[in-house]
This record gives C-alpha cells, structure tokens and sequence, in this order.
C-alpha cells in the first residue's frame, strides 16, 4: 500500500503534467551533450536518448488539441532515418532525419501553443507547457540548420574553428541565442540561405514570447477584473 501511493501520485502528475516531462527532458539532453559528445559510444547513446524524447513529444501532441496521426507519420520515419545514418554515416540520411525531426518539433510547438491558448485560464501545465514551447522551437531550427549546413557547406561559421561543420551542441547554442535575441555573435550566417533562416527564428522569437506574455497579462487583467466590485 505505502508503494503504491507514491506510484499513483507518479502517474497523476504524469497524466496531468506531460509538458514537465518534455521540458525536463529537453533540458537534461544538454548536460547529456556535454557528457557524452565527442565520448567513444557517446553519439549512440545520444542517439538512444534523442529517439526516447522523440516519444516524449508524440506523447505531449498526443495530450494536445492537435491530430496525433500526423504527429506519428512524421516520427516514424524520422526515427528510422535516424537509425539508419548512425549505421551507415550516409550524409543523405541525416538530412532527411533532420529535416523530420525539425518539422515534428514544430509541430508539436503549434499544438502546445494551441493547447495554450484554448481557454481563459492559466494552469501548471501550461506553464511548463510554456518552457517546453520555447525549447521545441529551439531544437527545430537547430535541425533545419543542421540541414543548411549540410546542403550548403561553410554557411554557418563560427570564430573558434573557421572552416570546420558545426556541431549540433553548437547549431543548439545558435538556435537559443537567436531565439532569445540574446545574440552573442560567435557564429555566423554567411550565406543567404542561413541568414534567412536565422531572421526568420528571430522572428519567430519575437512573436512567441510577445503571445505568451500578452495572453498572461491579458488573464490577469480578466481575472482582476472579475475579482472587482460589480
């Protein structure tokens, strides 16, 4: 009995929270990337992991307003695309894979903003629904610049290694910077295609952040004014 009320209470949170798990998963990859990239057997178990919150993010569509099956015929390939770049180090599977996994994330980054914005109040999970959001977009324009990269070599460059591909902790950290208009300018666009690719995440920065802030400041305003004599 002392066993299972911890497990039901594991598995509440879990019905009502997904977005925590996604977000804390997210989060953990980053301490797994500097752990174990550039580490012997490292990119396979990066490999494991990615595959895992793949799931994770099917899982939180799948909780969502969003159509699961499309969630699910994006990701089924995108895994096996995956699979098959790490056996065969073919260039042409990477770009594929990559291209799928940036369309999943954004995907599952319209349907949380959906899920966000179709009622009046702000719950827990929407909070956390909120950070997972941010770090979906993240990672989707990681991978489509991962695919600039590899469609248009020496587009991306950065001050510490001119001339050598990124890696993905560095088209991450590229992604974070632009989409926070943080900005710090050690990797560079250099070629149309990748500085388009960069405004456009800007933009999309710029717009996510001003629809959640609107819309918490828009339910508070509501809800005090609610609280107000009549």
């Amino acid at each position: 009995m002392n066993n299972t009320i911890p497990y039901m209470r594991w598995r509440a949170f879990a019905r009502h929270h997904p977005s925590a798990f996604l977000l804390a998963a997210q989060l953990a990859s980053l301490a797994l990337y500097v752990a174990f990239e550039g580490a012997p057997g490292g990119r396979f178990f990066l490999g494991i992991f990615g595959m895992l919150v793949l799931l994770l993010v099917v899982w939180v569509v799948i909780r969502s307003p969003a159509i699961t099956w499309i969630a699910w015929i994006i990701a089924a390939p995108a895994i096996l695309l995956s699979i098959l770049s790490w056996l065969f180090v073919n260039p042409n599977f990477l770009l594929w894979a990559s291209l799928l996994e940036a369309s999943l994330y954004f995907y599952a980054a319209g349907s949380l903003i959906a899920y966000m914005m179709e009622d009046r109040r702000v719950t827990t999970d929407e909070l956390f629904a909120a950070g997972a959001t941010f770090t979906l977009i993240a990672w989707g324009f990681a991978y489509v610049y991962l695919v600039c990269q590899i469609w248009y070599p020496g587009s991306l460059v950065a001050g510490a290694h001119p001339g050598r591909p990124l890696t993905f902790v560095e088209l991450l950290f590229l992604s974070f910077t632009n989409l926070s208009a943080t900005g710090l300018g050690d990797i560079l666009p250099v070629t149309p295609a990748s500085r388009v690719l960069v405004m456009l995440e800007q933009f999309a920065g710029v717009a996510y952040i001003a629809v959640v802030v609107s819309r918490l400041i828009g339910l508070t305003i509501v809800r005090r004014g609610g609280k107000g004599p009549s």
